[in-house]
């Protein structure tokens, strides 16, 4: 009798990592003796396609030099199945006598595993779906923290590092917008690229605090006064004290996702407004902002060892479970601590509803009571998950000699 096949398809916005959880399914499941292995290309909208590809045709040489690549390979969507949707995709699951769905991606991708497996459930249709973890958020309730989160938290650090660098050189105030809708992880990440006392970035603005103009100006002005120069860091998901998102009040025109989620990423609009106002409200000259955007999901040669790791492990596990047969569920990362006291992790398997459609935010413990810094809290918990060789700026030690002609 021929063995069931598994599916593997990635949802969502990609990462700098999760080929390495596909090629963690795919080397897993040919490890195990599973049936055929194929993949959908573009998530879900490639199984109502049926557009599939063979990965079990692919070399393992090739699959290691994909895994070492950024970027979704097998293509991404953001569609949500509704239960007309999942008859389609019930259809080319028979077809091709698939019996395991193993979902990549983050809270929207959970959540689609969810209504396919209580589709499935409904249907009588022998399904076992299993979500493999990923998104830069870090926003996965149940996580410790998330396959992608580290890469992109790595490159946010050394973005602002190097933003530092030349703010220094040339003093004046610097706006950087990270990404990140409700939780800051990614923000706060910016926080390890200092290395010297009065390094940037210097404020640090998270959506988990309310976000009000009036004292934004006020901190910058305070940080100029001291340092003749404000490195800062900023969520693209800061908000009023209504909950509106500050870089949706700017827009002429919301776009939203099938999800139902407000497009706050590919515009400038949130850093053109933070350093108009800097301009016209301190009177500072020299003000400039970047939008990081897509560059922090997937920036070829910035990748967290560690991330690479153990998002391999979680396709791999994903793949135990599915085989296991007994549960649906999403794999979670556990902090754990090793033989030698060290940094070590566990994987679990957490029911679906326990994931699906919620959103971890940052601890209280881990941002600064003044609401513009984090803790060294969270730099404990976020320094191992960087990876080795981590680069660092250093600095001269610049002694001043005696002034001749000014004393």
């Amino acid at each position: 009798m021929t063995a069931p096949s598994i599916l593997v398809a990635q949802g969502g916005g990609p990462t700098a990592v999760i080929n390495e959880s596909l090629v963690g399914v795919v080397l897993a499941a040919r490890a195990a003796g599973a049936g055929r292995i194929y993949g959908a290309l573009h998530g879900v909208r490639g199984i109502v396609d049926e557009n599939l590809v063979d990965l079990g045709q692919e070399s393992v040489a090739a699959l290691e030099l994909v895994a070492a690549t950024p970027s979704s390979a097998l293509g991404s969507t953001r569609d949500k199945p509704d239960v007309a949707y999942c008859q389609h995709i019930f259809a080319t699951l028979r077809a091709h006598q698939i019996a395991q769905f193993l979902y990549i991606g983050g809270n929207d991708s959970s959540d689609t595993v969810r209504i396919v497996s209580e589709a499935a459930h409904k249907a009588n249709y022998p399904l076992r779906c299993i979500h493999i973890p990923k998104t830069i958020d870090n926003d996965l309730v149940g996580s410790d923290h998330t396959p992608g989160f580290p890469s992109a938290a790595r490159f946010v650090a050394q973005a602002f590092a190097g933003a530092n660098l030349d703010n220094a050189s040339l003093p004046g105030i610097y706006v950087g917008v990270v990404m990140g809708r409700h939780a800051g992880f990614l923000t706060a990440a910016a926080a390890l690229g200092r290395t010297g006392a009065d390094d940037g970035p210097h404020l640090i603005y998270l959506p988990e605090r309310t976000f009000e103009m009036a004292r934004f100006l006020a901190d910058v002005k305070q940080v100029y006064a001291r340092l003749g120069r404000c490195v800062i860091a900023v969520s693209e998901g800061i908000h009023d004290a209504d909950g509106n998102a500050i870089a949706s009040l700017l827009a002429a025109r919301v776009e939203r996702d099938a999800h139902g989620n407000v497009q706050l990423s590919g515009t400038g609009a949130l850093a053109d407004l933070l350093c108009d106002a800097i301009k016209t409200q301190l009177g500072i000259k020299r003000v400039r902002g970047d939008t990081f955007g897509y560059l922090q999901r997937s920036f070829l040669g910035c990748v967290s060892d560690v991330d690479q790791r153990e998002a391999r492990a979680v396709g791999e596990r994903a793949v135990q479970f599915a085989l296991d047969g007994r549960v649906d569920g999403s794999v979670a990362i556990r902090r754990a601590v090793g033989s030698d006291g060290t940094y070590a992790v566990e994987y679990v398997l957490l029911p679906l509803r326990e994931v699906a459609g919620k959103t971890r935010v940052m601890d209280d413990a881990f941002i600064d009571a003044t609401g513009t810094d984090v803790t060294a809290a969270f730099i404990d918990y976020l320094r191992p998950l960087l990876g080795a060789h981590m680069p660092a700026a250093h600095h001269l030690l610049a002694a001043p000699v005696p002034k001749i002609l000014r004393p």
